[in-house]
């Protein structure tokens, strides 16, 4: 990888290395903006490393402003992964498997080899073998249709097993171009900048934040062999929870160390509330350990569940939070969804986490309308 990353095109049009957009001076409210005398003061410093006004606040006072975004334009970057030959990392976050698949991109990469890549290893429990979360990961991804040459796990945050997907990467790629891939808040960005840090010494190039969206076009950056490493934007995945949470509240459900499981013994009539998102009624069959999987700072709170409504009414917003009372009213409704597990399983709402349930529960789940809930084989233990 070469030390420097030109933001200038032939035609020296100028691009924000942060977010992709393409850098204009006219249009305040719309992607790409810097002032004309910011750009001029950048440039003066004789730097080839531009950034808009839009992520020069997020990286330096953690502000988001809010730029329409083209959803056209992230299908057509998809678009275009059929049309070259090149090698598809495909960035899913371990966490949120179930939030961070992109839906059908096996038909999107054509021929092109695809390298998964399990992000955000290093907050699952470490009593979990990884062999066994890299094994689950090809069963999940075989179900979505998706057959990746090889599997690996990373903390891109920690710089944990990136040097050996760079080997992986260079081994796969035969001197082609490596387009990474993914839906928002997978970390793939920050991935990027692991693997740049470690290659060309330089930190943080690439802007990243928990804000859903935060790159908004390609970013390409120059290989030793004229090839290119390619950072395309996140394809936005409504059922994430993250769109629908403020900057505080992605704090208290996005895990950023090892989660501790918390273990329930249940009986029949219970329920468990994770924080004022998400509501598992306990409703018939054999009593057994119900273990949840959210980040630590997210409040698990066990009561009856001919209590529950009014417990949930009287204390969601205050004791069950997050949403904080004042974010109650821009809240979807909660939705409800029945399951009855064969076999012990993971029961999933995508973004906030999982409960691992017993075989046989008959179990009533709630959650935000529009945001996942699913039932998947149990990720840890069986």
């Amino acid at each position: 990888m070469q030390n420097s990353n030109d933001s200038t095109t032939q035609s020296d049009t100028l691009y924000c290395m942060g977010c992709g957009a393409q850098l204009q001076t006219d249009r305040p409210n719309q992607a790409g903006y810097i002032p004309a005398a910011a750009l001029a003061k950048q440039q003066a410093a004789g730097g080839e490393t531009l950034y808009c006004q839009r992520c020069f606040r997020l990286r330096h006072y953690n502000e988001i402003t809010d730029v329409p975004v083209d959803d056209n334009k992230f299908t057509q970057l998809l678009n275009e992964l059929g049309k070259v030959d090149a090698l598809i990392v495909n960035v899913v976050d371990v966490f949120d498997f179930a939030g961070s698949v992109i839906p059908g991109l096996h038909r999107f990469v054509g021929h092109n080899p695809v390298i998964l890549v399990g992000n955000k290893a290093d907050i699952l429990p470490h009593s979990v073998k990884r062999r066994r979360v890299t094994d689950w990961l090809r069963r999940q991804a075989s179900i979505q249709g998706l057959r990746p040459v090889a599997i690996q796990l990373v903390s891109a945050q920690l710089g944990w097993q990136v040097p050996e997907l760079l080997a992986l990467i260079e081994k796969e790629r035969r001197g082609r171009d490596v387009y990474f891939v993914g839906t928002t808040n997978t970390g793939k960005s920050t991935l990027i900048n692991a693997i740049i840090k470690q290659e060309a010494g330089i930190q943080d190039l690439v802007t990243t934040s928990r804000f859903p969206g935060t790159t908004l076009d390609r970013i390409e950056i120059p290989l030793d062999d004229g090839q290119q490493l390619i950072d395309t934007p996140g394809i936005i995945q409504p059922a994430q929870m993250a769109h629908l949470l403020s900057a505080n509240d992605l704090k208290i459900v996005s895990p950023q160390k090892e989660m501790r499981p918390r273990t329930f013994q249940l009986q029949p009539g219970q329920t468990l509330f994770l924080g004022g998102l998400g509501r598992m009624d306990f409703t018939d069959g054999p009593a057994g350990s119900f273990t949840v999987y959210v980040d630590n700072q997210l409040t698990v709170h066990r009561t009856k569940q001919t209590n529950a409504d009014a417990f949930w009414e009287k204390h969601r917003g205050e004791l069950l939070t997050p949403p904080s009372q004042a974010e109650l009213s821009a809240m979807p409704a909660q939705k409800r969804y029945d399951f009855t597990p064969g076999e012990r399983s993971d029961l999933v709402i995508a973004g906030l986490g999982w409960i691992n349930v017993p075989a046989h529960a008959v179990i009533a789940m709630y959650a935000p309308a529009g945001i996942g809930v699913s039932m998947r084989a149990s990720l840890i233990g069986s």
